[in-house]
């Protein structure tokens, strides 16, 4: 169709619409209809009024709850918006039927319900949708929908959308078969997300069960969930997917050569959660010197989060083919030792029990698998060398100062029992005597 035609097209739906609605201001059967439209609105508005702070206090729960009947009762709190609207459709509605039964027309009404329609669609994109995807799906899709619906125009915009082919190589579609595919496969991905979540935040609360097992659940159902939908929407958009076997064919002969690596560390991200070696939780360090507690872990990779803030994406490859220290697996214990001096004039024979119970008194300091262990570890130059061996739940990071508290513990019971912690000193020895001065 070109310029020409289109522009044709256009005047004459133009004039089609003139001659309606010259036709409603002429008749008494119209103003009649219009009347009823205010009345409807206006029954729609007081009643929408009376009955929203009712519906409110009853579908906003206790603050706190979060129970399923709790975040039901908010689920549909959210569409108190569509109230009026809704109403107003309604009422509208029983109007239209009581002016088909006197006049045997309703066009005008007819006219106003779809409007009222149209309002009520573009409330729930603007304040009720909050998800990115589905408010662009509304904006661009679903208002314009039901513009065209409220217009009459639905019908002939379908048919023009219908008949425009979009050739793409040996395959065409037409753009109404584009937007069908987008607006559906855009809802059933969306509704795959929102029910991955929601099995996600489940799993998660399983306390019984281990962090690497909640993991490897919480993938697999989501892999299921989306496949799920994948073919959803293969099938009620009528696409065959013995059409798609040659494509599929060479789209996995690429990733087999141009994606080894993420099929590597997928693969590899299945057997840490398999094998529970290390998971959320966890402060691992890997060979190449990255150190971090691990707060995700992806298809991809594992992010590590450093002492300072900072995140670490290393590849699951790594935690297979490389050495890991896991400081915290399994809620190990670990053991760390604090050096420290005692002078020379020191009775050292007090120093471990001083020492053992004083670290003993820390609340962070385990008595299994071993109790604090005070060992002489050899004669400085300064001082006699000690150091104490301590048991803790955990590792020394920012929010444990394991080695500063029992640093301090040792301190103060050293000055207790008055022992000195020896500096350095050093002895001068001048060849030549100091010249005398002279008054």
């Amino acid at each position: 169709m070109n310029q020409a035609e289109i522009l044709d097209t256009a005047l004459q739906e133009a004039t089609r619409l003139w001659g309606i609605a010259e036709g409603w201001l002429l008749s008494p059967a119209a103003w009649s209809q219009f009347a009823l439209l205010l009345i409807a609105y206006l029954v729609a508005l007081y009643t929408s009024r009376k009955m929203h702070p009712l519906l409110g206090r009853l579908l906003t729960p206790p603050e706190g709850q979060d129970s399923y009947i709790a975040r039901a009762r908010r689920f549909v709190a959210l569409f108190l918006p569509l109230l009026l609207p809704l109403l107003a459709y309604v009422f509208t509605g029983l109007g239209e039927s009581v002016t088909r039964s006197l006049f045997g027309s309703g066009a005008v009404i007819a006219f106003g319900k779809r409007v009222f329609l149209f309002l009520a669609v573009r409330i729930l994109v603007r304040e009720v949708i909050s998800d990115p995807v589905m408010q662009v799906l509304g904006r661009y899709v679903l208002v314009p929908v039901a513009a065209l619906y409220a217009l009459g125009l639905l019908d002939p915009a379908m048919a023009y959308l219908d008949a425009t082919v979009v050739p793409l190589g040996n395959l065409s579609f037409s753009v109404l078969f584009a937007i069908r595919f987008v607006v559906v496969a855009g809802a059933i991905f969306w509704l795959g997300r929102w029910s991955n979540d929601q099995s996600s935040q489940f799993i998660k609360k399983q306390e019984e069960m281990r962090p690497a097992m909640r993991e490897l659940i919480a993938k697999t159902i989501e892999i299921a969930i989306f496949g799920v939908a994948f073919l959803l929407v293969m099938n009620i958009m009528g696409i065959s997917l013995t059409s798609l076997a040659v494509l599929t064919g060479v789209i996995g002969v690429g990733l087999g050569f141009g994606l080894q690596k993420i099929a590597s560390n997928f693969i590899s991200g299945v057997i840490l959660l398999l094998e529970g070696q290390a998971t959320v939780g966890d402060y691992v360090e890997l060979d190449g010197g990255e150190a971090g507690t691990i707060i995700k872990m992806t298809a991809r990779a594992t992010i590590l989060e450093t002492y300072d803030g900072r995140w670490i994406v290393v590849p699951n490859e790594d935690f297979i083919t490389t050495r890991v220290v896991n400081y915290s697996d399994s809620g190990s214990a670990n053991r760390y030792e604090a050096p420290f001096s005692v002078s020379y004039d020191t009775d050292i024979n007090k120093v471990p029990a001083i020492i053992e119970a004083a670290v003993a008194k820390h609340p962070g300091v385990l008595t299994t698998p071993f109790p604090p262990d005070c060992e002489l570890r050899g004669f400085g130059d300064s001082g006699v060398d000690f150091a104490v061996e301590f048991w803790v739940e955990g590792i020394d990071d920012g929010k444990n100062k394991f080695m500063s508290d029992v640093l301090f513990l040792i301190w103060n019971a050293l000055k207790a029992e008055g022992i000195t912690i020896p500096y350095p000193h050093r002895v001068v020895e001048l060849k030549t005597p100091l010249p005398e001065q002279t008054a």
